[in-house]
């Protein structure tokens, strides 16, 4: 038997990236997935993708940081599957700046997205797994969810935070059987990585290569990123886990860039 069979799984920001190849995942093991996303057509297109490969999938528009839009999207969840299981809070943005070039409004979206829309989408799940008493709830963090960066001081300052909501989450969230976790992921060559790399040569003064060899994966054990089905296979781990003897752990999926 599949070890998601028959859970209902909100992932945000799964119509790309990271977000799309767990909620591939989370199909193949049985799960009803929700493709929440900022762009619905994009969010349509992977569900029907993952609908031709035999799973069960629905597209919603959810920009995290609005609560009415979380909310919304959440209802249309609970009102097609009947409640939320599983959480996995992806949705994220990259800007970077020095400190102290760093607009004040491009900061506060940064923190809007990552922070803010973590808490938004798990306020409006927990109401739901409360209710059902047991979930489960997957940040996606960073390995700058462990350490600092130069001219990422809102996504390290956010990523630091997640863990801290966890660690919340996982104490409140016990006595009503849910539980928390932060997945850490190294460098993803996504889109989101991709657009860094020209941005940092500039910033910094070096050529792309030497951006990715020096800078994102100089720490690393064997010179490679980390690849989605890695956070994927982490992501799957916490989220089918059978106890609570992991909840408010933090794991890192590096290539051995940073190790705990």
């Amino acid at each position: 038997m599949a070890c998601l069979e028959g859970k209902v799984a909100i992932v945000t920001g799964a119509a790309s990236g990271i977000g799309k190849e767990i909620a591939r995942r989370f199909a193949a093991e049985g799960a009803k997935v929700v493709i929440a996303d900022l762009q619905i057509a994009s969010a349509q297109a992977a569900a029907a993708e993952i609908e031709a490969g035999g799973g069960i999938a629905m597209g919603v528009a959810m920009d995290v940081s609005d609560e009415a839009a979380v909310e919304a999207g959440v209802a249309d969840t609970v009102g097609r599957y009947g409640g939320v299981d599983i959480l996995v809070s992806n949705a994220g943005i990259q800007i970077v700046k020095p400190i102290d070039e760093f607009p004040f409004v491009e900061w506060k979206k940064m923190l809007a997205i990552h922070l803010d829309g973590a808490f938004l989408t798990t306020k409006a799940c927990l109401r739901h797994m409360y209710r059902a008493k047991g979930g489960a709830i997957v940040y996606i963090g960073s390995v700058h969810s462990k350490e600092a960066s130069l001219l990422k001081a809102p996504y390290v300052t956010a990523k630091h935070g997640l863990i801290g909501l966890c660690k919340v989450v996982a104490k409140e969230g016990a006595r009503h059987g849910v539980r928390a976790n932060v997945v850490c992921p190294g460098f993803v060559r996504t889109p989101l990585v991709d657009k860094q790399i020209p941005e940092q040569a500039k910033a910094l003064g070096i050529s792309e290569e030497e951006v990715v060899h020096n800078v994102m994966l100089r720490e690393t054990v064997d010179g490679e990123f980390t690849t989605t089905d890695d956070v994927a296979d982490a992501t799957l781990f916490f989220a089918a886990a059978k106890t609570n003897a992991l909840t408010g752990q933090s794991l890192i999926v590096s290539h051995g860039w940073f190790m705990d």
